[in-house]
């Protein structure tokens, strides 16, 4: 093939065309002998075995004040879901959480690591807030890297946590209304369930009621 492609500039237009078309003709073969599944997507995380037997909680962030922190709502909440985590339970089993994540801190707002800290506190962990908000695809990515049967607790911005939650498999549909989480609400949980092969088999929005107001 390198012979007759230094040759081509001594050739007639006609038999340059030619071979132009042999050439192209070739690539065309070649490209379709490659296997589909190197041009595939990555698999999302429902149909990750890297989430076997895993347990997801998703909340917002607490109340807001008037600059990047929580307001004395805010606040309350914060110290209510210590507590609240502290004794979580599926099928009236307690759920040992073993990491916790929020968004990373920005200019405009330190709620997520402000809320989660009294429960990182009360259970003796630590907070990973290396992911800026809209790096949603590579908390996924990063919770789908640590070991099997592992138990998550994420606090992030409500505007994200549907695109949080497509990328780790679930239906926000199902789960939000209209497939977003409303601007005023900062009572509800997400809770995402794996089974032994990684797929999610459970998925559902609960109501914490720990402050006077949420359970409207």
């Amino acid at each position: 093939m390198r012979v007759k492609l230094g040759c081509l500039c001594y050739w007639s237009n006609r038999q340059r065309r030619y071979m132009m078309k042999r050439i192209l003709l070739f690539c065309g073969l070649l490209a379709s002998l490659i296997p589909a599944t190197v041009f595939a997507n990555p698999a999302r995380a429902e149909d990750s075995s890297a989430l076997k037997n895993a347990v997801i909680l998703i909340i917002r962030h607490a109340e807001p004040d008037h600059g990047h922190g929580l307001s004395s709502a805010g606040k309350a909440r914060a110290k209510a879901y210590a507590n609240y985590f502290k004794n979580f339970t599926i099928d009236g089993q307690p759920l040992r959480l073993d990491y916790l994540f929020a968004a990373r801190d920005s200019s405009i707002s330190h709620r997520p690591l402000l809320t989660i800290e009294p429960t990182a506190k009360e259970l003796g962990l630590t907070v990973n807030n290396h992911f800026y908000d809209k790096q949603f695809l590579e908390l996924a990515h990063e919770i789908q890297s640590r070991p099997l049967g592992t138990n998550y607790l994420i606090c992030w911005h409500h505007g994200n946590i549907p695109r949080l939650l497509r990328a780790l498999g679930a239906d926000t549909k199902k789960l939000l209304p209209h497939g977003k989480w409303p601007g005023k609400v900062f009572s509800w949980l997400i809770q995402l369930r794996y089974d032994e092969t990684g797929h999610l088999f459970e998925s559902k929005r609960i109501n914490a009621n720990l402050l006077p107001g949420d359970s409207s």
